[in-house]
């Protein structure tokens, strides 16, 4: 994938790594500091001939490599950050919980200031515990790493995953940047009506809500059931997949007392078989991450409204 200007200071390479969750691999960005000096955000996996590029995109441009910023650790975004700082000597910025190793910190609420750019630093979990997304302010450009991608809605799974944190991240991010003129995503194309965007990620994320509930309603009480009505025009290979966001709006309903936990039992085969979170015939490696595979469930655990 060749080096792509988006914007006066702002340059993608995407990483060779394209794949059911990562759609046509993960963006790299390169984002011209001024006196000859790039800011990278999200080196991607570890892979040798992507991070050899990105290095050699800024020497084109002119400019070396001087900082190495990662939104969060997932490993389609964080393995390649420790081979660019080798080959550049540039130190990596992660979140103070992100378990990646880097040298230095991105604070909620300080800006990260380098020559003639300046980022703005938020917040951001619900899709992992230590993302955060930058804000140049320049160009009011949002990078929102797996927060919000260019196409697609991303994945909120336990035990990484918090569901009702991730609402309260768009709300947030909504309020704060619904005046960018564009995001800037981990994933997919650019989008230039921010706000349009916030709202459709924030309208799904209530539809899917009240689809768990009507479920409930309609007397299914496990997350197979639900599963089975709520994405019954979904390829069943992602079944598995779709279970883990169910189990991510229970968990956050379950906190909200509005739904509790009457029975745990052990499931059948063809529940199992759901709940399994098999997914190599994907032969993405990231899912298994993101979907919280560290996490099996065990045991079928039936619902009521509460």
């Amino acid at each position: 994938m060749p080096l792509e200007r988006l914007s006066d200071r702002v340059f993608r390479l995407r990483a060779p790594n394209p794949g059911p969750m990562t759609f046509t691999g993960t963006n790299s960005y390169l984002i011209d500091a001024g006196n000859d000096r790039f800011v990278v955000i999200d080196p991607g996996p570890d892979h040798e001939r992507h991070a050899l590029e990105l290095a050699l995109a800024a020497s084109d441009l002119g400019g070396t490599i001087s900082a190495i910023l990662v939104t969060h650790g997932h490993p389609d975004h964080a393995p390649g950050a420790a081979r660019l700082s080798a080959l550049t000597g540039a130190p990596v910025y992660g979140h103070p919980r992100s378990a990646f190793p880097h040298t230095a910190t991105l604070w909620d609420g300080k800006n990260l200031e380098l020559d003639g750019m300046r980022l703005e630093i938020k917040d951001a979990p619900g899709h992992a515990i230590d993302h955060v997304v930058l804000y140049l302010p320049d160009e009011r450009a949002l990078f929102t790493g797996d927060v919000i991608v260019g196409e697609g809605t991303v994945v909120v799974a336990p035990p990484g995953g918090e569901m009702a944190t991730y609402r309260q991240t768009l709300d947030v991010l909504r309020q704060t940047y619904g005046d960018a003129a564009r995001i800037y995503g981990g994933h997919g194309p650019a989008v230039d009506d921010p706000r349009a965007k916030f709202d459709e990620y924030i309208a799904h994320r209530a539809r899917r809500e009240r689809q768990v509930l009507d479920a409930l309603a309609a007397g299914d009480r496990t997350i197979p059931e639900m599963v089975a009505r709520i994405y019954a025009d979904v390829d069943r290979v992602l079944w598995p997949a779709a279970a883990r966001q169910v189990l991510a709006y229970l968990d956050a309903l379950e906190r909200q007392g509005r739904v509790r936990r009457q029975r745990e039992r052990r499931a059948t085969p063809l529940e199992q078989t759901l709940l399994d979170l098999n997914l190599s015939r994907l032969g993405d490696p990231v899912a298994l991450e993101e979907l919280g595979a560290s996490m099996p469930i065990a045991a079928v655990v039936e619902y009521a409204a509460g």
